[in-house]
């Protein structure tokens, strides 16, 4: 026999049916916006249920080069005439209005389909920042697009949809873009 509130559903203690939370995570490439719509078309009725998260990792990037070119001839060219630090904040601030961007486009697909997302953006490594979501918000279901990448490219630079396949604290739903 089932006792109360213990039947699969998503009641808490006191019998108000909790929400459960879907999140997407997309970058730039047409793998995670296909993953986007794919979850939007596939998994609507369940989403208008839901809190629905899209994410965007700003990846921590190697500002070395940016250093260089304020040295020798790249500081006569105008634009480019800024501090090291000023072009390292620069380029941090364009990658920010890049994300923000992004989610924008994402939230305004959701937003075709009636589904109600809400965005979020954090700074550091792909992987390591949506699983490090996924544990923070306590999101029941992580929906990520496959770039298909062949085994030596995937051993090589290593595959973010794996990764959060193995250590997310959810089910991970990778969603690859037929030919």
């Amino acid at each position: 026999m089932e006792e109360e509130g213990r039947s699969g559903d998503s009641s808490n203690e006191s019998g108000v049916e909790e929400k459960k939370k879907v999140m997407v995570a997309i970058d730039e490439s047409d793998c995670s916006h296909y993953a986007l719509e794919w979850a939007l078309q596939n998994l609507g009725d369940a989403l208008v249920k839901s809190e629905f998260f899209i994410f965007t990792v700003q990846p921590i990037a190697d500002y070395t080069y940016l250093y260089a070119s304020s040295f020798g001839a790249a500081r006569t060219i105008p634009p480019l005439s800024l501090s090291a630090p000023d072009l390292v904040r620069s380029f941090q601030e364009n990658q920010k209005k890049f994300s923000l961007a992004l989610l924008e486009k994402a939230k305004g697909i959701c937003n075709k389909y009636g589904i109600v997302a809400e965005t979020l953006t954090e700074v550091g490594n792909p992987k390591e920042a949506i699983c490090e979501a996924v544990e923070k918000l306590n999101i029941q279901l992580l929906v990520l697009g496959s770039q298909g990448r062949g085994v030596i490219k995937r051993a090589l630079l290593g595959s973010v949809s794996n990764y959060c396949a193995h250590n997310a604290k959810c089910p991970v739903l990778v969603v690859k873009k037929t030919v």
